[in-house]
């Protein structure tokens, strides 16, 4: 597990937040708590971040009945799903195999030797109807029809920016039948509206290792700017103290995001590479914000019906700045 890496020690320094991150470092473990795995037990979702076989990195949610993530000890987790086919990330996943190094582990899905290597992943379990998440990264190998990870790191965070919503699961089972891929280089018009309209998104990021990071955005409306249909920008409000994510970019800009189509069922994912605005002035012309981030697209995929899951309007966080604007 080690201490943190280069990238969040100088972005914590720069920040100002060193001292509190090293107080915040004892919170990061490499077992799950009892209390979480009765938590990610409760989950119908989990979103991922990784990598694809070209190198690009992509964030994405994988979803299953209440029960389909388990851990059979506390250091590995099991994920009784895989990504279907559209999935940026179906391929990789679907593909992950076990070296040496995970030989060990309990279940099937890889042995020693040559082949596919682990998935390098990261994970966040996120249950908006009670504002409670978690975060985990590890290696992944396919296991029958889901995974097995093999835990690096796993943290709980608050419940800052998270938009209270319940669930439902769609009554259609024919659904997946009517799922569709849509690929380009730049965000459509329809697409521009959903990011302004977005209170709620997730970032995947690796560091120069290739070590894998999901984390939770959220704010109000209009919180994610268009700045072009290849460009975007958000605000990064007060968290942790940790800068996983920051400090990912710090070595590697490679980022990719995932928007939930809360009630329809779409998701939007993006992939690009992303950067730290610290300009004082600029930051100053966003509420709330300590710094920017700004994204630039270099491919965009939309699945239709790639979740069979809706969600309620949200109950906005009360920790949610006013926007920019």
């Amino acid at each position: 597990m080690g201490g943190y890496h280069r990238g969040e020690i100088a972005v914590q320094e720069r920040a100002g937040f060193a001292r509190q991150a090293g107080h915040a470092h004892g919170a990061i473990g490499n077992t799950v708590p009892d209390v979480a795995v009765a938590f990610l037990a409760d989950q119908p979702h989990l979103v991922v971040g990784g990598t694809d076989e070209r190198g690009r990195v992509w964030a994405t949610q994988l979803t299953g009945e209440p029960g389909f993530l388990t851990v059979p000890r506390p250091q590995t987790l099991h994920i009784g799903a895989l990504p279907p086919p559209e999935d940026p990330l179906a391929a990789v996943l679907a593909g992950a195999g076990g070296g040496s190094e995970l030989a060990a582990g309990a279940g099937a899905g890889g042995g020693a030797g040559s082949g596919p290597q682990p998935a390098r992943i990261g994970m966040i379990g996120i249950e908006p109807a009670t504002r409670r998440r978690m975060r985990m990264n590890g290696r992944a190998v396919r296991d029958g029809h889901g995974l097995r990870v093999e835990l690096d790191q796993v943290l709980s965070n608050c419940p800052k920016y998270i938009q209270k919503r319940d669930h439902h699961p769609v009554t259609d089972q024919g659904a997946s039948t009517s799922r569709t891929a849509v690929d380009s280089t730049e965000l459509s018009p329809a697409q521009q509206r959903t990011l302004r309209a977005a209170d709620t998104f997730f970032i995947a990021t690796t560091d120069d290792r290739g070590d894998a990071d999901a984390s939770h955005r959220g704010g109000n409306p209009g919180f994610v700017q268009v700045v072009s249909p290849r460009l975007l920008r958000w605000p990064d409000y007060a968290g942790n103290a940790m800068f996983l994510t920051l400090g990912n970019l710090e070595l590697n800009p490679a980022a990719g995001l995932l928007v939930p189509g809360w009630e329809t069922g779409t998701s939007l994912h993006l992939t690009g590479s992303a950067r730290t605005v610290w300009d004082g002035d600029e930051v100053a012309r966003h509420p709330g914000a300590q710094r920017l981030v700004e994204f630039e697209i270099a491919a965009v995929r939309e699945v239709a019906a790639a979740s069979p899951l809706r969600w309620s309007a949200p109950a906005f966080s009360r920790f949610n700045p006013p926007t920019a604007g």
